[in-house]
């Protein structure tokens, strides 16, 4: 793993400062501690700060080819680069490290931008031709590792996080208003929208090339599911999972450190942590508690280390705790959050690397593949409602849903049914799915300035495949939450943001090709059975995990939020950002909206999951503009006494 910035000239015909590379690495430290390296000529800079996973000696970045004609910075893995070094070799390719940067170097000059059809892994590259002054950058086709870009003075500015982009003086940073807006309604942009104007996010499955003043973007994959379903029996399915679940994990156990897991108690990191366990013979494992009952799982987590023989460590999150760390959240995050849930992951994170763990294994992509999110079941009782619409009976299974919504169960029918009812029979419509949760998520959008740059709730900026209308209710809603949640959300605020602040890389199993593939040919119904989640995961799950954890229900992983720490007990930075001077000097909210949120929950009035989200999302977002917008600091480059590579042109010098 590391972070990887760069500039290209597009237009502009003065070479690239040293300096500006440097600071820009300076800002992407923590992603990449061990290791430092710069590339830069007359027309392009690529620089990297390494974390290094495998080939700990010689795999400094950036990477030249054999005649330093092609020069690339890596930010991932490859899971089949053994493989694929093999066949490089056979086709007279020479190595110098034993890197997966160097295959995928070699695999792209080979190959072009076929390439990345080959490619088994998580990743965010750049290569550059010094020859014919022309660039290429990819991101992998989940969107685990994050890219961003600007074009600003004439250059391609890119990097593994924002703030690097924000470092370079041709770039000025500025709140997009309209982002904003999405944020607070999908819990996330969409698209290649970023909360930063004029900052672009290259999207998953997405490759960028250019040079000459010009440069394009294409998609290399696209998530489908395909007309032709698997029809072999349940019993072989669920050992095939079986078998290519264990195969993904074993590939993400390669490594030249310690490799970890996060465990959750749930099924999806406990089936994860029991096959690593089979060909890991002592595995740390690590996990969150909270003293709350409503959000601890502790019990069962450790329920699953004792049985499974890891040495287990855990990290206990109180509502404190979590809003202390609540501005390290918002640098790493670089978006506003509606929920506190990242916060707990950036303490796991630190729990981890404190024990020397730099890689963990994680379950994420069961739920958005295996069909383990009561959004599903939500758009499948509705649709079936849709048939008799006027049932009375129908609706009252939407009470089986949300358990984390306590009040749920209690609700009337008559209010039940005009909540879930609202369009019921438009089945047919793209955000069918959906549609009701973003509904209720953009009531948020109140406390935000009146501006025009309002979004609607529907997703028609979304490239859906042609074939979507064709495919089951729960793959469209599959679809959506793989394609929005997943890359923007939970890979990125709770995911990759959260691990690398500390040098921790995540590694997940459930979004291995193959078993992505095998889980868009799966009958719907073998994801979800009725309303059984994961059915038939929790099948091929029995094989390494006792039946109560295998058949445990989803528990969603939620963070708890004192209303007493919003203000009683608020820190100071809360008190000084939520003020209305520090509403004001940020312009992005309505001081007296917020004044009224706060002052409810300054009464002990219990708040919903609506007021809460906006609570969360106004904190975050003012940290957001204050650390970003008001008080951005440009770092001092990386200092040359760092381990610090540095290459001119055909040049290649070394200062330690």
């Amino acid at each position: 793993m590391c972070g990887i910035a760069g500039t290209f000239n597009l237009t502009r015909s003065q070479p690239p400062a040293e300096s500006n590379i440097r600071r820009m690495l300076a800002l992407l430290r923590h992603r990449g501690p061990d290791q430092f390296g710069i590339y830069f000529d007359g027309h392009a800079a690529l620089g990297s700060a390494r974390l290094s996973i495998i080939d700990l000696e010689s795999g400094q970045q950036p990477i030249a080819n054999e005649d330093e004609s092609l020069w690339i910075v890596f930010n991932g893995e490859l899971f089949n680069d053994a493989e694929l070094r093999e066949e490089l070799i056979a086709r007279g390719h020479r190595f110098r490290t034993k890197t997966d940067t160097e295959v995928l170097l070699h695999l792209f000059e080979e190959f072009g931008p076929g390439a990345l059809h080959r490619l088994n892994g998580d990743f965010a590259f750049a290569i550059w031709n010094a020859v014919d002054r022309t660039f290429f950058l990819a991101r992998d086709r989940a969107g685990v590792r994050p890219l961003f870009y600007t074009i600003a003075s004439g250059r391609l500015i890119f990097a593994s996080e924002i703030k690097a982009i924000l470092s370079h003086p041709d770039v000025a940073a500025a709140i997009d208003t309209r982002a904003l807006h999405e944020v607070f309604t999908f819990w996330s942009t969409l698209g290649a929208r970023t909360v930063f104007q004029n900052v672009r996010q290259l999207p998953p499955g997405h490759w960028l090339a250019g040079g000459s003043g010009r440069f394009e973007i294409h998609r290399y994959w696209q998530l489908e599911f395909p007309h032709g379903r698997d029809t072999r029996d349940e019993g072989r399915l669920a050992a095939d999972l079986e078998a290519l679940l264990e195969g993904a994990t074993r590939r993400r156990l390669r490594a030249d450190v310690p490799v970890g897991a996060y465990l959750s108690g749930g099924l999806d990191s406990s089936v994860i942590a029991a096959l690593a366990r089979r060909h890991v013979s002592k595995l740390k494992t690590f996990s969150i508690s909270f003293s709350d009952r409503e959000f601890d799982e502790s019990g069962f987590q450790i329920e699953v280390a004792r049985g499974l023989g890891t040495d287990h460590e855990v990290i206990h999150a109180t509502p404190a705790r979590i809003m202390d760390v609540l501005p390290g959240v918002v640098w790493h995050t670089e978006t506003p959050i509606l929920r506190a849930a990242p916060a707990p992951m950036l303490l796991l994170a630190q729990l981890a690397r404190k024990h020397h763990c730099k890689v963990v294994l994680t379950g994420e992509g069961a739920d958005e593949f295996f069909g383990g999110y009561d959004v599903f079941k939500e758009a499948k009782i509705r649709a079936w409602w849709a048939r008799q619409p006027f049932s009375a009976r129908r609706p009252r299974l939407l009470r089986r849903l949300y358990p984390d919504i306590a009040a749920l169960g209690g609700t009337p029918d008559a209010f039940l049914a005009a909540f879930f009812g609202e369009n019921l029979t438009s089945v047919s419509d793209a955000d069918y799915s959906h549609a009701i949760r973003w509904r209720n998520n953009h009531r948020v959008t109140r406390f935000i300035k009146e501006t025009q740059e309002e979004t609607s709730t529907s997703p028609e900026s979304l490239d859906l495949p042609s074939s979507f209308s064709r495919w089951d209710i729960v793959e469209r809603a599959q679809y959506l939450e793989s394609t929005i949640f997943l890359p923007q959300y939970l890979l990125s605020s709770q995911g990759d943001r959260m691990a690398m602040a500390h040098g921790v890389e995540g590694r997940f199993p459930f979004l291995d090709p193959a078993v992505i593939d095998f889980a868009t040919r799966l009958p719907p119904r073998l994801k979800l059975r009725v309303l059984q989640e994961k059915y038939l995961l929790r099948k091929a799950a029995l094989k390494s995990l006792p039946p109560a954890i295998a058949n445990r229900p989803k528990r969603p992983y939620r963070a708890p939020i004192d209303p007493a720490h919003f203000t009683s007990s608020a820190p100071d930075y809360a008190r000084e950002l939520l003020s209305e001077p520090g509403l004001r000097r940020a312009d992005l909210f309505k001081p007296a909206p917020v004044a009224q949120l706060l002052n409810k929950m300054a009464r002990g009035i219990r708040i919903g999951e609506t007021d809460a989200m906006a609570a969360v999302g106004i904190l975050s977002a003012q940290l957001l503009h204050f650390q970003f917008i008001e008080n951005f600091c440009v770092p001092a480059p990386i200092p040359r006494d760092t381990r610090l590579k540095v290459c001119r042109g055909k040049r290649l010098q070394e200062a330690l």
